[in-house]
């Protein structure tokens, strides 16, 4: 067991807990609010999430500034990529350019603990990031933002925003999360190692962290698409399960 700061530790798979493992997110669990009943199950005390006033408020806000509210497209680079949850009409490659895609959010939740904190992604301004982009149908677009927001917004650690994402159809206005620098989950300059270390140690009732790079950087190669950074990240969080592997005491 490897001892890396702040409370966390790389642990061998075969020693995680039954207790990190179990709830999905999934459509049915955004629309039924087990998903967000889970989330702020999860949350210390005091943690300010969005009420359902002040999602419609912003969905009706993001829709009155839309370029084209007839052709409204969401850009995914994380786990919307794999996991949308919401419908769409199509769907499409695209790079957004002046964002980059960073693990800049504390993940204490979900893929993280406060015991074993991880990392999860956002937008960071500057560069540019490949990921997919998916139109939602004119008819849908009310009920399948509200879907979107219930899954992206709950805690508010992003800012919907719009962008030029390229497509190889031509450029397309997407809506897509920019990370929220004032929220206190944000964590700024985190250098490549330690990144590594947060992703290889974290785990939380849905799961280890490290699954998150590693299904984003799996869908980003399917996909046809490559991200040096995130698949350096990948071979150094592989390197440290191994090591954490071969440190574990024999089992009993």
């Amino acid at each position: 067991m490897l001892a890396i700061g702040d409370g966390a530790t790389t642990v061998a798979p075969e020693q995680e807990s039954s207790a990190m493992t179990g709830f999905k997110l999934t459509r049915e669990s955004i629309l039924d609010g087990s998903w967000r009943a889970a989330a702020r199950s999860l949350h210390p005390p005091g943690t300010k999430f969005m009420s359902d006033e002040e999602r419609s408020r912003q969905i009706e806000h993001i829709v009155a500034t839309a370029p084209d509210p007839q052709r409204v497209w969401v850009f995914g680079y994380g786990s919307l990529i794999w996991n949308p949850a919401f419908h769409f009409a199509e769907r499409r490659r695209a790079r957004v350019h002046g964002y980059h895609r960073q693990f800049c959010l504390w993940a204490r939740t979900g893929r993280g603990s406060p015991e074993r904190p991880g990392l999860m992604l956002g937008l960071e301004p500057g560069g540019s990031c490949h990921g997919v982009v998916y139109r939602i149908a004119p008819e849908q677009l009310m009920s399948e933002l509200d879907v979107l927001w219930r899954r992206e917004m709950n805690s508010m650690v992003y800012r919907p925003v719009w962008a030029a994402a390229r497509t190889a159809e031509g450029i397309e206005q997407a809506l897509t999360f920019a990370v929220n620098r004032d929220h206190e989950r944000y964590i700024a300059d985190l250098d490549l190692a330690e990144t590594a270390r947060y992703l290889a140690s974290g785990a939380g009732p849905l799961g280890q962290c490290r699954e998150y790079l590693f299904q984003t950087v799996t869908h980003l190669r399917e996909l046809g698409l490559r991200d040096s950074h995130l698949e350096l990240l990948e071979a150094r969080v592989r390197a440290h399960a191994v090591a954490a592997s071969e440190s574990a005491p024999p089992q009993s």
